[in-house]
């Protein structure tokens, strides 16, 4: 039995937790998984895994293996990528994670000129707006937008985007039209927090060269993008966006764009990925795709 397929199986069981996910992850059936951590057990004569009925977890011996085996296997990728002189010929498949309307209105539209150029590659494209764990789930890399609090992973930043300060036709109608900082007393917010139970504080605008915090009441919170613009269109308060994804309401006045003098700061847009790992050749490719796919767009 091939040494490195056993590796292979037996880092990404470790990363996961599950034989049953780790299996998924590889296309192999869990009894395969399982056969192929017995085997590198039996190879080396040590017990790798601590299996219990909720969760697999690394021993001592496997968690020197595993530290081990991560860095083996990306380099040996990294050897075979040596004699491949044409990338097209890079193969394996991607998990990147990535906030819907990214997805949705730059990356998936522009996809096609990647794939054609590395027809062996294979993409799991998954779309979300809460904090992921890089390794417990599998991702590659993940695309996010904002303060990235996980100091366990690389953040390599790409790019910022611009901030607008929205809210719907029919809560200008209620309450008219903000034009100074001053005039937020009398106005609403929709709160955008992960996770629920939090709230922020109020909105920050930029004035010049300060950034300045106002406090606003508000009575509807969220915890996902589509609540927070739906809250919006529901006449439920102001909220601050990307411009991004919001093209089709303000050119139908649904939503309308207020206090122009005083934007929301822009938020960086970075790529996370595990720092202690070695990342496969295509991994690296596909990463620097996407960074410059954003980085002319926004």
């Amino acid at each position: 039995m091939n040494k490195l397929e056993l590796l292979r199986t037996f880092v990404r069981v470790t990363e996961l937790s599950s034989f049953t996910q780790a299996g998924e992850r590889l296309g192999l059936p869990r009894s395969t998984v399982s056969e192929h951590v017995q085997a590198l057990e039996e190879l080396l004569g040590a017990r790798l895994l601590q299996r219990t009925t909720r969760k697999v977890q690394a021993t001592q011996d496997g968690r020197v293996l595993y530290e081990r085996s991560k860095d083996l296997l990306a380099h040996m990728e990294e050897l075979e990528g040596l004699f491949r002189q044409d990338e097209a010929q890079l193969s394996g498949r991607v998990r990147v994670d990535m906030p819907n309307v990214m997805a949705r209105d730059l990356i998936l539209p522009r996809l096609p000129q990647f794939m054609d150029a590395h027809p062996l590659i294979e993409l799991e494209i998954s779309t979300t707006d809460r904090q992921v764990d890089l390794l417990a789930e599998g991702f590659d890399c993940v695309l996010r937008v904002g303060a990235q609090p996980d100091q366990t992973v690389v953040a390599r930043l790409l790019c910022s985007m611009p901030m607008i300060n929205c809210v719907s036709a029919t809560y200008l109608q209620r309450f008219g039209v903000p034009q100074t900082l001053a005039d937020l007393a009398d106005h609403h917010l929709v709160h955008y927090v992960r996770p629920l139970g939090s709230r922020s504080a109020g909105f920050e605008y930029q004035q010049g060269n300060k950034v300045q915090r106002i406090p606003m009441a508000g009575r509807i919170t969220v915890n996902s993008t589509d609540g927070y613009k739906s809250a919006c269109l529901g006449g439920f308060g102001i909220i601050q966006v990307p411009a991004l994804g919001m093209g089709d309401e303000l050119a139908s006045g649904e939503l309308v764009a207020i206090l122009p003098d005083y934007p929301a700061p822009s938020l960086d847009v970075s790529l996370l990925y595990a720092g202690q790992r070695h990342l496969p050749l295509r991994v690296r490719v596909f990463m620097d795709w996407l960074a410059d796919t954003l980085q002319s767009q926004l």
